[in-house]
């Protein structure tokens, strides 16, 4: 008999078997090719990749072109396992030209990613040994869903309890409906919304963490006095320039989220020359611009904002394609819940109707790596990625 034996089984097989503790982590390393992507490499270094990786006893994919040097850059998809790579970087130490250097020190550090950690504003850690489950409390008259709509301190208030006790780990508080089409309202109005339900929350529950959904620097600021812990900007820190100012200040983490266009235009014909490859590339310089600006990487968390300005085939493929989000070492957020491309695939449901097509968003975050979903339907969805983790442990 032969049994294929699937990667989260290795472990189990392997002390099945009876090998010595110390070699399984080798065994580990050796057991799983892991795609890696490489951006415009010079041919020339990347014909030395591929020359390395090959005598390491793995592969690499490079531009037909790469061998006579007719591109000049090329990107460079390496095929290997990590105990590959790690001998890859080996060979490239005394290599101090052609820019091999700096890619085998980007390789480098990302193979000795940590686990991501949040530390909140107020010190807390959030790790992510399971993945958390943020519930949406929509204080405004037009959010898309009604039923997370509450307008009233108290009927917010109910619902952060209810959500609660049904086993969020985070709860997001937002004052504007940023659905396709919406208008914005004035900051004030905003503030007006938001400041006494999280005043109100922080009071009755302490300990509960709470995200101010907002691109504003001022309703953040005062959010974050009123008790917020986490900043959750849709423009990842574009639209207002005080926005990672207000951040730092307050040591309080940020998620940047892609979004092309703004709210109310964002779904005119949106386009892509690769939606992933555009929307990493986006999170990688506002990652850049945030540790400029003086967040550190514990204070960051990245979303690929899904409905924000894409097509239903778009956010398929960045659900489908989610695992590559974590290349950044940062937390992921995936934000689906009851969203438009749920109800397109399912042959034109209201968003009343979503909630099975977001259970199934939510069991792809948790095959995929993710840290964290935000959600309408806490207590299903934590049903959901509870089982789900236990399965998969």
């Amino acid at each position: 008999m032969i049994l294929r034996v699937t990667a989260s089984a290795l472990e189990a097989e392997l002390r099945q078997i009876g090998v010595h503790e110390a070699s399984i982590n080798i065994f580990r390393q050796r057991s799983v090719i892991e795609p890696l992507k490489l951006f415009g490499v010079r041919t020339p270094a990347a014909n030395i990749l591929k020359q390395e990786i090959l005598s390491a006893g793995a592969d690499c994919a490079v531009h037909c072109h790469t061998v006579d040097c007719k591109e000049e850059k090329t990107d460079v998809l390496l095929l290997g396992t990590r105990k590959h790579y790690y001998e890859l970087l080996r060979k490239l130490r005394p290599m101090t030209f052609l820019g091999l250097p700096a890619l085998a020190a980007e390789l480098a550090a990302f193979l000795g990613q940590a686990a991501p950690v949040t530390t909140l504003a107020d010190g807390r850690k959030l790790t992510y040994e399971r993945l958390k489950v943020m519930g949406i409390i929509n204080a405004t008259p037009d959010s898309f869903f009604a039923s997370s709509r509450a307008q009233l301190v108290e009927a917010g208030l109910s619902r952060a309890a209810a959500m609660l006790e049904d086993g969020a780990d985070l709860l997001d508080v937002g004052g504007e409906s940023t659905r396709p089409g919406s208008e914005a309202v004035p900051e004030a109005e905003e503030c007006g919304r938001v400041v006494p339900l999280i005043e109100a929350i922080k009071q009755r529950f302490p300990q509960a963490i709470v995200s101010i959904d907002t691109y504003r620097a001022g309703t953040a600021q005062a959010a974050l006095a009123a008790g917020a812990d986490i900043i959750n900007d849709i423009s990842a820190l574009e639209a207002d320039e005080r926005m990672a100012a207000v951040a730092a200040a307050a040591q309080a983490p940020v998620i940047l989220m892609h979004m092309q266009g703004a709210p109310k235009t964002m779904q005119d014909n949106p386009t892509y020359r690769d939606v992933t490859t555009d929307v990493t590339a986006y999170l990688q310089g506002r990652i850049d611009y945030a540790r400029a600006q003086g967040l550190r990487d514990d204070q960051l968390l990245v979303d690929p904002g899904i409905g924000f300005g894409k097509t239903a085939a778009h956010n398929l493929t960045l659900m489908k394609r989610l695992q590559e989000f974590t290349s950044f070492g940062l937390p992921v957020l995936l934000a689906a819940s009851r969203k438009g491309t749920i109800g397109q695939v399912l042959g034109g449901l209201p968003p009343e109707e979503r909630l099975e097509g977001t259970l199934a968003t939510t069991a792809q975050a948790v095959v995929s790596g993710a840290h964290m979903v935000r959600v309408h339907d806490v207590k299903e969805h934590v049903r959901l990625v509870r089982m789900l983790e236990a399965i998969r442990a």
